[in-house]
């Protein structure tokens, strides 16, 4: 038999035959390294030590792993296919000449088991966070259609696969070896996983979507009808009656004690917390601890390791303080460090030699392609049933059937144990990577979220029909926004003749859980956790209703989200309600002083993307001080140079000028050699209001960008609101040089020379940007 004297962490290993080996090794083993000339007397060179070499084969998985990311994600491939090739390059390169001798020396016999199962702690942990980024409760708010969706996704392709599976096999007798294995390969590729689904979602940005939310509802409900029905064939394949009953006592026992027992422990923990602290180390270590205390128990109840570490996870308390304080110190060894290293190492083990039989390579790929058929049928079908449109079903679909890291780990758990020969192994790795690069390519084409906001309807301000009531749509992001927010609202001067209607969207993110929430305080009945972190914009926005009774009517929303994709929620809000106009708090706040308070630079990603694809008009507050329009006396300004936007403008001052407490000022910029496009809505502008006292309509001449800038710079301080529009002519001499020194494009020329803290104004600056049309 083969010796392995040469290369391996061991001092002698001996091939006795094709599953065993005879290992001898001093006790105990050697961990770290004397250095290259220190390890010369006593062995312990870097090469023959576990720790050095171990430090060296993840240096070297790391480097392969970014090399084919650098070349995929110009493919828009998700980093699991880098993984994936980095393993088989790796593996192949150890199994296969000319490299063989080489890698012999890089990944020794022996070292593929301490990495594997030190990376295998990365696998647990990303088990772990998917259970604590669940929020469990989700479960009994799911609708019909996502449990009908994975019930049916997950029922039908195992009907019809079996059969399918039982005549192939009858028709190729030579296969029936493989019968375990066709078995095995069909049903891991049934399986729909939260965490895979939410990672798919999140690479395609499609998480706040409203197909995005059904995809992760379906998926929720699959992944714990699957868990449940994989836990109960565990404990029913016990031998003998007895046995049978005890496993299955001992299931129900530890699935319903965890949740029982330690659930309210960690609440405990979370009163006892400082509002607005993280909790403590010590309550994170001991979390650990249990993570792996409740992996051996389920060893010890004939489970598998990873249902302690899931169930650990739904029972914590999602979100902040403690949800988010494990989330934000497992993610980065969980998720970044150790689950790629996971991934690589279980495609090495794989066997992608050509010294098989090619039928096994066919018969493989053959039951993955026919129950992804099935699979994506089964979910097709129902979704078309349910109204969606044909491309939000077929993307559904597609989006149920990605496969990713969870697939990896259970089909290298059933490798491990013998269920699945190596080929088969090697072809389900390689079948994973095809799915999961299908999926994004193929979703990336059939669904573009944006489209639903083209704006084939007009919604703006300068279209509204005369009796037609006014609704807007206002962002909270903090509680300093309430008061500059509801002095916007007192600026269209609502009243029993003119009402208005708000709707309210406290924008949070989302920290510590998978599952965006979108909640209507309006139509909640129940205290919850959601509106806890709403209470002082809930409170605000009731006392302000109140006090403006039958003139405002006021609708509050909170959006716990990623900031990547706020713009989602606020466009469909706004989609929904039929807004006229959005809007949003600037980025930037300044001190009394002048100096900058807070630059929130996900506000100003959101407010950008939605002046992209808003359905409706959009305004930008820049809120100064704290000026009240309805207790004080208000010098308004308009500044207007022509086109649309400053047409907005003059819309939202129409309506201010009710308010017998505003003084309007509309500066007209002119230049005398040159004529704006359309002037009409000044025009009839100045005819409507001629005979009002509080307003002035003034023409200011100015030859370049040079006199408009000294222009607003002597009047910034005699008003305290302006109202500009963010668009104009590109060739307009009047803004000539100005555009090149424009710091923030979303206040556009005139709003970003007015927001400049060099001025040192007090006063606020409404910026509005008309409906962009698509069509």
């Amino acid at each position: 038999m083969a010796e392995f004297a040469k290369e391996n962490l061991f001092d002698n290993v001996k091939q006795l035959d094709n599953n065993t080996y005879r290992v001898c090794f001093k006790a105990p083993p050697r961990i770290v390294s004397d250095g290259i000339w220190g390890g010369q007397k006593n062995g312990r060179k870097p090469m023959k030590s576990f720790l050095p070499l171990f430090e060296l084969q993840v240096l070297i998985i790391f480097v392969v792993t970014q090399i084919c990311h650098f070349f995929f994600k110009r493919l828009r491939l998700p980093f699991l296919v880098s993984q994936i090739m980095a393993g088989i390059i790796i593996g192949i390169s150890i199994q296969e000449e000319p490299t063989r001798d080489l890698m012999a020396k890089l990944f020794p016999f022996g070292s593929h088991d301490v990495i594997s199962t030190i990376s295998s702690i990365g696998f647990v942990l990303f088990i772990f966070i998917n259970g604590v980024e669940m929020d469990f409760s989700m479960i009994t708010r799911t609708g019909k259609k996502a449990w009908t969706l994975a019930t049916i996704g997950l029922v039908l392709p195992t009907m019809i696969g079996y059969p399918l599976l039982q005549y192939i096999l009858t028709k190729k007798p030579d296969l029936n070896s493989m019968r375990t294995d066709l078995m095995v390969s069909s049903a891991l590729h049934n399986l729909v996983s939260f965490a895979v689904i939410y990672k798919t979602l999140n690479g395609l940005q499609m998480q706040n979507s409203e197909l995005g939310r059904l995809a992760l509802s379906t998926a929720l409900s699959s992944d714990i009808l699957s868990t449940t029905m994989a836990c109960v064939i565990k404990a029913a394949m016990a031998n003998g009656t007895k046995a049978k009953m005890l496993n299955s006592f001992y299931l129900i026992a530890f699935v319903t004690l965890i949740p029982l027992v330690f659930r309210p422990i960690m609440f405990w923990v979370i009163k006892n917390t400082p509002e607005g602290r993280p909790v403590s180390n010590g309550v994170v270590y001991l979390i650990i601890l249990m993570v792996f205390g409740l992996g051996w128990i389920s060893i010890n109840i004939n489970q598998d390791f990873l249902l302690g570490a899931f169930i650990l996870g739904l029972a914590v308390p999602e979100g902040p303080p403690l949800g988010s304080t494990l989330v934000k110190k497992l993610r980065f060894f969980g998720n970044w460090f150790f689950l790629p290293i996971f991934v690589a190492t279980c495609t090495m083990k794989a066997n992608f030699s050509f010294n098989h039989r090619p039928n096994v390579v066919i018969a493989t790929s053959l039951v993955a392609l026919l129950t992804h058929v099935v699979k994506t049928l089964a979910i097709f079908l129902p979704a078309l049933w349910c109204k969606l449109p044909v491309s939000d079903a077929l993307s559904l679909a597609l989006i149920l059937n990605s496969k990713g890291e969870m697939e990896v780990g259970l089909s290298s758990s059933q490798f491990d144990n013998k269920m699945i020969g190596g080929h088969t192994y090697g072809t389900m790795m390689i079948s994973i990577m095809v799915t999961a690069s299908i999926v994004q390519w193929s979703v990336k084409s059939l669904y573009d979220p944006s489209r639903k906001y083209a704006g084939y309807q007009k919604r703006n301000l300068m279209d509204m029909k005369p009796d037609s009531e006014l609704r807007i749509l206002t962002c909270i992001h903090k509680k300093s926004h309430i008061v500059p927010i509801t002095n916007v609202i007192d600026l269209f001067f609502p009243s029993l003749e003119n009402p208005m209607t708000v709707d309210v969207l406290h924008l949070i993110e989302l920290v510590g859980r998978s599952l965006p929430v979108f909640v209507s305080h309006r139509h909640q009945r129940v205290k919850s956790s959601h509106k806890a972190y709403s209470d002082d914009v809930i409170i605000a926005f009731d006392v302000y209703e109140h006090d403006n009774a039958g003139a405002v009517i006021v609708n509050t929303y909170t959006s716990i989200s990623l900031p990547t994709l706020m713009h989602e929620d606020v466009c469909n809000l706004a989609l929904d309600k039929v807004a006229s106009m959005v809007i949003l708090p600037f980025h930037q706040r300044w001190s009394i002083d002048g100096a900058i308070e807070c630059d929130d630079k996900n506000m100003r990603a959101l407010n950008k993307k939605v002046l992209d694809i808003a359905p409706c008009t959009v305004g930008i507050l820049v809120s100064r001080g704290q000026h009240s329009i309805k207790e004080s006396h208000t010098r308004l300004a308009v500044i207007y140079l022509g086109g649309t936007d400053d047409g907005e403008a003059l819309c939202i001052a129409r309506r201010a000028i009710k308010n017998p407490r505003v003084r309007l000022v509309v500066y007209r910029l002119v230049h005398k050699h040159y004529t704006p496009h359309c002037n009409d809505d000044l025009e009839d502008f100045m005819v409507t209001c001629n005979a009002i006292g509080n307003v002035c309509c003034t023409d200011v001449t100015v030859e370049e960008g040079s006199k408009t800038a000294c222009f607003l710079r002597d009047i910034v301080n005699e008003h305290d609101l302006f109202i500009v529009g963010r668009r104009h002519e590109l060739e307009l001499p009047q803004l000539e040089g100005l555009t090149s020194w424009s710091e923030f494009l979303e206040l556009g020329v005139i709003g970003d020379f007015l927001a400049s803290p060099d001025f040192g104004s007090r006063a606020s600056i409404l910026v509005v940007q008309q409906q962009v049309s698509k069509t």
